[in-house]
């Protein structure tokens, strides 16, 4: 029997592809049904108007998820209240790729799109990092010299190092921690100008998530996600 737990388990491994958060951990999904080898799942986004592209990739993203749970042999997604709603609905419900459900409105797939956001969200992630170890001495100040094999053991290190992995960046132990966009060592004299770079990014996804959470709680009249955390 397939369990509800597994599914959403599953299913938090789908990112929103310009947060860099889990689709369940920014309140997304709204219903998970199992009836033997079948399974559906509603989907909810913050606006009306989330770019289609975005919405279509995580649909996509969420059915590839649920298929790969043992048992599940057939996936169902519907996203709701969406202005694009029936094609995406229906695109997905025919394994179509959003060129083809949406002709001639794109010049991009959803694999571009990913990759785009991936090595957007690794930027920043590094960033965070960086600046954390650095204020608690874990890593020399020399930011050039920090290797791989420098890094504290962590859950944070972990998701880092996935990360990596994803992109196709050197992961080995001797491997320099700080890497741009294609996974080259930077520069030392052109270190601090990427951190300003990859500063900016930060700050851009992190008011983004939290007017995110704070539009899909406005929208369907859920508590207020900063009251929670401080209450």
């Amino acid at each position: 029997m397939i369990e509800t737990e597994r599914v959403l388990e599953a299913l938090s491994g789908v990112r929103d592809p310009e947060l860099d958060q889990s689709i369940t951990e920014l309140g997304f999904i709204t219903g998970v049904e199992v009836e033997g080898g079948s399974v559906s799942v509603r989907l909810r986004l913050p606006t009306y108007f989330c770019a289609a592209n975005f919405a279509y990739l995580m649909a996509f993203d969420a059915k590839s998820a649920i298929l790969a749970v043992p048992g599940v042999h057939e996936a169902r997604v519907v996203l709701d209240d969406h202005f694009a709603s029936e094609e995406i609905n229906e695109g997905i419900g025919g394994d179509k790729e959003f060129q083809e459900a949406f002709a001639g409105q794109t010049k991009g797939g959803l694999d571009d799109l990913r990759w785009l956001f991936r090595r957007k969200g690794f930027m920043s992630r590094q960033e965070r990092l960086l600046r954390t170890l650095l204020n608690d001495g874990s890593i020399a100040p020399d930011i050039v010299s920090v290797r791989l094999r420098d890094l504290p053991r962590s859950p944070e290190i972990d998701l880092y190092l996935e990360r990596r992995r994803e992109l196709g960046f050197d992961v080995s132990p001797g491997a320099p921690f700080v890497v741009d966009l294609e996974g080259r060592p930077i520069p030392a004299e052109t270190i601090e100008e990427q951190r300003r770079f990859a500063r900016l990014v930060g700050v851009s996804i992190e008011a983004n998530a939290g007017l995110c959470r704070g539009l899909l709680a406005a929208r369907y009249g859920l508590p207020d996600p900063e009251e929670v955390a401080t209450g």
